[in-house]
């Protein structure tokens, strides 16, 4: 195969990503080591940003005591499930990204200007990517064998308050993350059809 070509995923690698893929509200007694989670954002950092600017920050909560800093700011029918599970992500957004701008897009040294002094852009600009990037680390995790339970049920003041206080970071959702205990899950929902979402003009 030539180096222009490209194949599609199998579909058993299709399944695991997507189609049999569950957002998971309990896990099974197994860790998740840092190396996995090394290894989750060495895959998941390569998904396109604007300019390259990268603004989603990741802050893995691994031991009970840095899952108690987090219970105040959970809604109650997140907390067990929360605490239970071996990873909690806060998926963040620094709103001043654009100063690694110089790092990451080299070629383009005046990029900076374009966010810096402009804050409407750049919080917008971070939100947008931030959100891609989060998602990007939900397919990379399930893609390495790892199951989801992203959620928004919680208060983002006191989390940025709690973790972020005097910094440029915010938070965006949480995701817990382990091996998805199959006695916890709830019927899946169904979805839109093509015809219900999408256009061809």
């Amino acid at each position: 195969m030539s180096s222009g070509e490209r194949t599609s995923v199998n579909e058993s690698a299709i399944d695991q990503i997507f189609r049999s893929a569950r957002t998971q509200n309990g896990f099974v007694d197994q860790p998740v080591e840092e190396v996995q989670l090394r290894e989750l954002y060495d895959l998941l950092k390569w998904g396109p940003t604007s300019n390259n600017c990268s603004p989603g920050r990741f802050v893995f909560l691994r031991t009970r005591e840095a899952k108690e800093r987090l219970r105040p700011a959970l809604m109650p029918g997140n907390v067990e499930k929360t605490l239970n599970a071996p990873v909690t992500v806060i998926v963040a957004t620094d709103e001043a990204f654009f100063e690694k701008l110089p790092q990451l897009l080299p070629h383009n040294p005046k990029a900076i200007e374009l966010y810096k002094g402009h804050p409407d852009l750049a919080q917008s600009t971070a939100f947008r990517n931030g959100t891609l990037q989060g998602a990007y680390l939900i397919i990379a995790a399930r893609a390495l064998g790892l199951d989801c339970g992203p959620m928004s049920g919680f208060d983002n003041a006191k989390v940025d308050a709690e973790f972020f206080a005097g910094t440029s970071l915010r938070s965006n959702f949480l995701c817990n993350l382990g091996v998805g205990d199959p006695m916890k899950l709830f019927p899946r929902s169904p979805r839109l059809t093509f015809e219900e979402a999408c256009q061809l003009l």
